[in-house]
């Protein structure tokens, strides 16, 4: 054949391949969530991981975290169902399980990012990520509650809230609240698109934080729904975020995409419970190489745009390519 151009010639020889791969990912751009929990337990849904008693979660640092390069972690509290209230009251409590995680790590890894979850289900007894007043979820009452319960996170030293609520307004006040109580270095990752998706399961499962009621689709969003993450996005810029995200990412790489050419600000993307949990299940009953399919996905969220990945698979796929 007579070709002006033939691309496999690009592609003939694997280092012709890595020189050409383009997009790179290592660990330093990850981020591994960590629960936290009055005892240490295994997480039936989230093959590999745990819940993470306080006293566990110093070894975890000395053992696991300290000799890794992900950029940090996200922490988030799984409570006994004794200390859920309607007012999500122990979401305040300056010695619960998120504060006191807080200072445990930085105080062991002063280096480490470490980000914590800004939201009420996990301390509800509704199960919902706001408050729940006459069978609704109220937006103006619950940022207030959300912007104390950040304030605990400041003072116990972390470096980004990371407010998972969907409220609108909350990334305002909450920056506004952190400069006025001196916390001007404490950084704000906001949940700027979280869908109403099917994908979160395995997390809520792992947390017991599924709604006891209805569902959360009048405040996460609409998946059908393109437009509005932009919106979104130009409000979260507007009000002061540090970091834009995108939850789930392997379904919305196109938002990601989106967020990429629309803001200069760090777009960070969740690889959430499902996309991780459905990889690993397949890849027990023997129909995918489960190693290389996460490798893929997770390439596929670098690839859209992501600047910071968070996902399970963090610490694996470091171990994967050293």
């Amino acid at each position: 054949m007579k070709l002006s151009s033939r691309p496999r010639r690009n592609r003939s020889n694997s280092k012709l391949r890595e020189a050409l791969k383009g997009v790179v990912l290592t660990s330093s751009s990850l981020i591994q969530p960590v629960f936290v929990a009055d005892k240490t337990s295994h997480i039936a849904s989230l093959e590999g991981l745990k819940k993470h008693s306080l006293k566990d979660l110093e070894l975890y640092c000395d053992e696991v975290l300290k000799p890794s390069k992900v950029a940090g972690v996200l922490l988030f509290a799984s409570i006994d169902e004794n200390k859920k209230s309607k007012d999500a009251t122990e979401a305040l409590n300056p010695k619960g399980l998120l504060p006191e995680a807080i200072r445990i790590i930085k105080s062991k890894l002063p280096d480490l990012l470490v980000f914590s979850d800004v939201a009420l289900d996990p301390f509800s007894s509704d199960g919902h990520d706001g408050l729940v007043k006459e069978g609704r979820v109220v937006n103006d009452e619950s940022v207030d509650v959300l912007v104390e319960m950040s304030l605990v996170h400041a003072k116990a030293g972390v470096d980004f809230v990371a407010p998972s609520d969907m409220m609108d307004g909350r990334v305002k006040k909450i920056r506004e609240a952190l400069d006025e109580n001196n916390f001007i270095e404490t950084g704000i990752l906001s949940y700027t698109a979280k869908y109403a998706s099917s994908f979160y399961g395995p997390f809520r499962g792992a947390l017991d934080s599924k709604p006891r009621f209805g569902d959360k689709k009048s405040y996460q969003m609409d998946f059908r729904n393109k437009k509005e993450a932009l919106r979104e996005l130009a409000e979260d810029i507007k009000e002061g975020a540090d970091m834009v995200m995108v939850k789930p990412a392997l379904s919305y790489l196109d938002i990601i995409q989106d967020f990429k050419n629309n803001t200069n600000l760090p777009v960070v993307a969740y690889n959430v419970s499902a996309e991780y949990s459905m990889v690993k299940a397949a890849s027990e009953k023997g129909w995918i190489d489960g190693d290389c399919v996460q490798d893929e996905i997770l390439m596929s969220i670098k690839r859209a745009g992501a600047d910071i990945i968070i996902t399970y698979d963090a610490l694996d796929f470091e171990k994967r390519h050293k």
